[in-house]
């Protein structure tokens, strides 16, 4: 979970990062917090979770750290939120962040690396073998539309509206190794792909695949990066339990001997475009004739197929949430409404900083 870090009186992003990090690192080997670490930007810190076996208790591990962050920025007048983009603050005003990993990174890529003020989630989920990692990834590609427009949360640019329920995601694509994955047979062709990259210097390790979806060979996961950041954790447990039932789904299929369909690449490209532009109003492509199918009603239908697995792992409830989140509005919508009330991006700013805070949606009088 990427988490921005604002000045609590201006609400630009603050370059705050080293310095909450040095104190929640009190007390902890070498001075290291073992769930807090830096970002690219030193606006930024990341929270991430150990391995946990269903989704409340991730849930609880985010919030631990959550809570052990957001004293110590409030005690500094400082302030925490999370969503795909900040609503006005400039990239060229970030400072990096000191991981010479960093460093390099923007040695490297340049204006494409600087301009990488974006916020993410990203979802785990343990896969019993290398090969179905595989197969369930190439899957998984069929629903970056629905989680993507879940989680939309970064209309805003620069100061300005962008048109787009997610900026976050066509900002993030402009690296060369980020973006719709590449569709690969097996695990022997990953290996030679990802050999075949390091030769070439296009990257210097498999972390530098930024895909929307990859198997993470060092966890032994597939990891769903596709996500903007999301202003609540009843937001972010939603989208883990979705991102849980589709892998356990999927790998009960594998294992019956049922096929994982993938959808053409034109489709997979076309169909990430609408849910960036339109979020939750978005018409998603279902078939190579290019049938459409309003989002809203695919989400629906998802969760109701995947309800019986939810039940099995104990995420039935915060599954069902994602509902919730299609009827009252994604971050996107929740933004610009508060802009149509009248409001300003500093509003915005407000609003999602007590949306982490009280957990509860900011709704507008209409």
């Amino acid at each position: 979970m990427e988490l921005q870090i604002v000045d609590a009186r201006t609400r630009e992003l603050k370059s705050a990062g080293s310095q909450l990090l040095a104190l929640m690192g009190r007390g902890h080997p070498d001075g290291a917090h073992p769930k807090a670490k830096h970002e690219l930007f030193e606006s930024t810190v990341e929270i991430i979770t150990g391995i946990c076996g269903d989704v409340a208790e991730a849930r609880a591990d985010l919030q631990a750290t959550l809570t052990e962050l957001t004293t110590h920025a409030e005690e500094h007048g400082l302030a925490v939120l999370c969503s795909g983009s900040h609503p006005f603050s400039h990239w060229a005003a970030q400072e990096i962040s000191p991981d010479p990993r960093y460093h390099k990174l923007v040695a490297e890529m340049q204006w494409l690396a600087r301009r990488l003020q974006i916020f993410g989630i990203h979802v785990h989920v343990g896969v019993r073998s290398a090969e179905k990692a595989i197969a369930i990834a190439n899957a998984l590609t069929t629903y970056i539309p629905h989680l993507l427009a879940l989680s939309a949360s970064s209309p805003y640019w620069l100061g300005k509206d962008t048109g787009l329920a997610s900026s976050r995601s066509k900002v993030f694509e402009s690296l060369p190794t980020a973006g719709l994955p590449h569709r690969l047979a097996d695990w022997t062709e990953f290996e030679e792909f990802m050999g075949t990259l390091l030769r070439s210097k296009a990257i210097a390790s498999i972390r530098e695949v930024w895909w929307d979806i990859r198997p993470h060979p060092d966890f032994g996961t597939v990891e769903l990066r596709i996500c903007d950041g999301l202003p609540r954790l009843t937001e972010v447990a939603s989208v883990a339990a979705l991102s849980q039932c589709l892998v356990d789904w999927m790998d009960d299929r594998y294992d019956r001997g049922l096929a994982l369909p993938v959808p053409k690449a034109w489709v997979l490209r076309e169909n990430k475009w609408k849910a960036a532009r339109y979020g939750m109003e978005a018409e998603i492509i279902v078939d190579e004739l290019g049938a459409l199918r309003p989002i809203r009603t695919a989400v629906a239908d998802l969760v109701e197929e995947l309800a019986p697995v939810g039940r099995r792992l104990g995420c039935e409830k915060e599954l069902l949430r994602t509902l919730e989140v299609v009827d009252e509005g994604p971050s996107y919508v929740r933004q610009r409404a508060v802009v149509a009330a009248g409001g300003s991006l500093v509003d915005v700013v407000d609003a999602l900083v007590r949306e982490l805070r009280t957990d509860c949606p900011v709704r507008q009088d209409r």
